[in-house]
């Protein structure tokens, strides 16, 4: 059970990771010299950013408080000397454990600094490209989704709409709720895919089973849907027979790369950003294998980026291990244009991503007591941040969500024309 949990255990801190504990700011005296250099090195990384830091002695550098978004406020010098040293991963880290923390709109903050190192950023290397691909072997992927996945769907509950989707959602009117736009996910996803009554559908990564389940319900199909999270998988079946969908509805157990008998239709929802470059090829495979060689579509929906960058590397480390956010050329180069597949449709949904997560980090903060019940502090500040980084992030434009829709590259059933999309 979650509350059974610490951040310790889900997180995976150790004492090494996060630096000593918080040292009060009176106990330290004076910054001196070499602690305001060092003060100007953590400022350089920030990349001309409108923030202002400031030291346990109100030693301060950046912009005037008036004209900054937020301060950070650094409260020891071991903490100092790692942000200096790795500021991605100590921000996190420290953030996490108190020994930082910000004052002002933390989001405002985030956005700000993303903005800046987007504008700065110099071009990716091949080392960079190598870093980000990872290798998410079969039991380093069950490893992975264990970790974030695994913790307790009464977590996740807290915050999320009452379908359990995790995923972007699609404000077709911006005033809908976030129940009503996930529905209008799921919906916007099935039109793109034109799923027909009696038609066979493979879903991979299905997480709670919301999609499955919508599919099967509103659109008569029947479908496979596959998650290596145990938690996930038993609650999607407790729902499949509640719903007397059990017959339409099959959730198995196992990694994509598994796979096997054919379909109408490939479907996947958030998947792909936990495939890992490396194993773009396995996917790849399994689509021709499962799509018919003359005809077959698929739907692919993910989170990626305009250039190749690995995710950033405090959430690989501490949320989302694994991860990597493509680009839409690795997506083409290494899963669609090997296999002849066509695409057919690209659709940005960065800013329904952003509003998405703006409500999930309003909901978890509106719950903020329960998480601490469930978990401790440490773990609920790591989640704070988490969700308003990765709100800053699609706000920003460091982060895109792509959907993007393919066929057989000689199959002529496709669409003349839009209006499918719009009901």
């Amino acid at each position: 059970m979650a509350s059974e949990r610490t951040a310790g255990d889900v997180l995976r801190l150790d004492s090494a990771a996060t630096g000593s504990a918080v040292t009060i700011g009176s106990e330290l005296g004076p910054a001196r010299p070499w602690d305001r250099w060092l003060l100007g090195v953590v400022q350089r990384h920030l990349q001309g950013a409108a923030v202002r830091l400031r030291l346990w002695d109100g030693s301060a550098a950046g912009p005037p408080e008036a004209s900054a978004v937020g301060t950070i406020v650094i409260s020891d010098r071991p903490t100092l000397i790692s942000l200096a040293r790795d500021p991605d991963v100590t921000f996190g880290d420290a953030y996490m454990q108190g020994r930082l923390d910000v004052e002002g709109d933390l989001l405002a903050l985030l956005e700000g600094t993303f903005r800046a190192q987007r504008l700065n950023a110099s071009l990716h290397t091949d080392w960079l490209r190598s870093l980000a691909a990872g290798s998410n072997t079969l039991r380093r992927a069950r490893e992975n989704i264990h970790h974030h996945y695994d913790i307790g769907n009464d977590f996740y509950a807290l915050w999320l709409d009452r379908q359990m989707v995790y995923t972007c959602a699609y404000f077709a009117d911006q005033a809908m709720t976030l129940e009503d736009a996930q529905l209008a996910k799921m919906d916007h996803v099935c039109r793109k895919l034109r799923l027909r009554p009696g038609e066979q559908v493979i879903e991979a990564g299905c997480g709670w089973g919301a999609l499955a389940l919508h599919m099967a319900q509103y659109y008569g199909v029947y479908v496979r849907a596959f998650n290596i999270s145990s938690e996930q998988i038993q609650f999607a079946r407790r729902r499949a027979r509640d719903a007397g969908l059990s017959e339409r509805v099959e959730f198995v157990e196992d990694d994509y790369r598994n796979v096997r008998g054919t379909c109408d239709a490939f479907v996947s929802v958030g998947m792909l950003e936990h495939v890992g470059l490396d194993h773009y090829p396995d996917l790849a495979m399994v689509l021709n294998r499962v799509l018919p060689p003359d005809r077959g579509r698929g739907l692919l929906h993910f989170i990626g980026r305009n250039q190749a960058l690995p995710l950033n590397p405090w959430i690989r480390k501490r949320i989302f291990p694994g991860a990597y956010p493509p680009t839409l050329a690795e997506v083409f180069t290494r899963i669609l244009e090997p296999r002849d597949f066509s695409v057919l449709d690209v659709e940005n949904l960065r800013l329904h991503y952003a509003r998405t997560l703006e409500q999930w980090l309003d909901r978890f903060e509106r719950s903020i007591e329960r998480v601490h019940m469930m978990f401790d502090a440490a773990f609920a500040r790591a989640w704070r941040l988490y969700l308003a980084g990765s709100t800053a992030s699609f706000r920003a434009g460091s982060l895109q969500l792509f959907q993007v829709t393919f066929a057989r590259g000689g199959d002529n059933d496709v669409p003349w024309t839009r209006a499918h999309l719009h009901g």
